[in-house]
């Protein structure tokens, strides 16, 4: 069960934390489909009505199967939020190394950009929401998002620069972390989950 058109496959997963060990196929698909259905899931309920019972029965294991393969309920939202993190920087960095999907103008480098980032900020709504909703308890999983938000911006940002012409570098940089702080801070989040994002490049 692909939880969007960027499937992963268990290269991608088998060193996230909480993720454990196993050499059987069949185990490694398990874990992948658990990651992919959850990201799904958590779009439509907080990660506190977000069951192991009710994923289990999505992708259609034991619950004693998913605890084979993670460590513990939160040791795999960790793996999930990692896993989030990591396939929106490849998005981002695949988008900025296709220069012919890009052009050599400002405004239509502008606007590929902005596509991927808000296609990658949409699927994942469901981690990020659950991120922000335990800032207090757990920031070291808001900083994952914070972080991941700042490293796409450093992705795209020499990209845009060479686009905007010479000089006032420093000036063209921040316009560009506003930029981006405005674009994701009018995505159709929930009401807590749009005010953190407008603050992860602050």
């Amino acid at each position: 069960m692909a939880a969007d058109s960027q499937s992963i496959d268990w290269l991608a997963v088998r060193d996230l934390p909480g993720v454990l060990p196993t050499q059987q196929r069949r185990s490694q698909e398990t874990t992948v489909a658990l990651l992919e259905a959850a990201a799904v899931m958590l779009r439509e309920r907080s990660l506190d009505e977000l069951s192991i019972e009710d994923l289990c029965k999505r992708v259609g294991v034991t619950i004693g199967a998913f605890y084979g393969r993670f460590e513990s309920k939160d040791a795999f939202f960790s793996a999930l939020m990692s896993l989030a993190a990591r396939k929106a920087l490849a998005a981002v960095r695949a988008a900025v190394a296709d220069e012919d999907n890009l052009g050599t103008g400002l405004e239509e480098a502008c606007r590929r950009v902005v596509e991927v980032a808000v296609g990658v900020v949409r699927r994942n709504v469901g981690v990020v929401r659950a991120a922000s909703q335990y800032e207090s308890i757990y920031p070291e999983r808001w900083g994952t998002i914070r972080s991941t938000g700042g490293a796409m911006v450093d992705l795209a940002t020499p990209l845009l620069l060479a686009r905007m012409g010479r000089g006032r570098i420093a000036a063209k940089t921040r316009s560009i972390g506003f930029a981006f702080q405005m674009m994701f801070g009018t995505l159709n989040l929930s009401r807590s989950t749009n005010r953190k994002w407008s603050t992860v490049w602050r």
